[in-house]
């Protein structure tokens, strides 16, 4: 009897350990009351801005997959509640309009490229959304022709940041730094140069948010 109760006193004492061991190094708070692993960006909330038509396909799916994957909530905005069509073919459900946004709700603002992200160059609202975020602290992100909204609305000034290559000329005439990178982090504003760099555009997007 008393050994019995020696082993219950060395298995509690053993789990003991490795709780004070996993609270030391932080990985505690990735376990979930039933054993498993919590996402890494579990109750995040992050908005992606897409055209009506000819956003750039993979510059939202590959992202969108890859933060849902992680745990975030991803919401769908656009001009119009209309089915949206990408340059490709896809075609996806828009969850909110444009001018229906509120930046507080969010952890992170991406506006997605392709052809048709030009609608939102010079488009007021999309400024203010960009202003908004970079006020707000929150995470600011475009790719492929998209950086273009942000430099119109004054926000990639003195920012070192990226865009698909014919458009250089755009962000630098609004004082940004050009570095042609694949993917460029300058503080909270991330961007991105193309449907290529989506992935790596989104694994930045998951480092920002944790």
């Amino acid at each position: 009897m008393k050994r019995l109760k020696g082993k219950k006193a060395l298995m509690i004492t053993t789990i003991n350990f490795f709780i004070l061991l996993l609270w030391g190094t932080g990985n505690l708070n990735n376990i979930g009351l039933g054993g498993e692993e919590m996402k890494k960006l579990e109750g995040k909330k992050v908005l992606m801005i897409i055209a009506e038509r000819n956003f750039r396909d993979e510059e939202l799916l590959e992202p969108k997959e890859i933060l849902e994957k992680e745990g975030a909530k991803v919401i769908i905005a656009s001009t119009s509640l209309e089915m949206a069509t990408g340059m490709l073919g896809a075609r996806v459900t828009v969850d909110i309009l444009i001018e229906k946004v509120k930046v507080d709700d969010y952890d992170t603002i991406i506006f997605v490229g392709g052809s048709g992200a030009s609608q939102y160059w010079n488009d007021s609202l999309a400024h203010k959304i960009a202003q908004e975020a970079v006020n707000k602290d929150k995470i600011l992100c475009a790719i492929c022709i998209a950086p273009v909204t942000l430099a119109n609305a004054d926000v990639l000034s003195g920012k070192k940041a990226t865009v698909w290559a014919s458009e250089r000329e755009k962000i630098e005439t609004k004082g940004a730094i050009y570095t042609g990178k694949p993917v460029q982090v300058d503080g909270k504003i991330i961007t991105a140069n193309g449907p290529q760099a989506a992935r790596d555009f989104a694994r930045e997007i998951v480092k920002a948010l944790t």
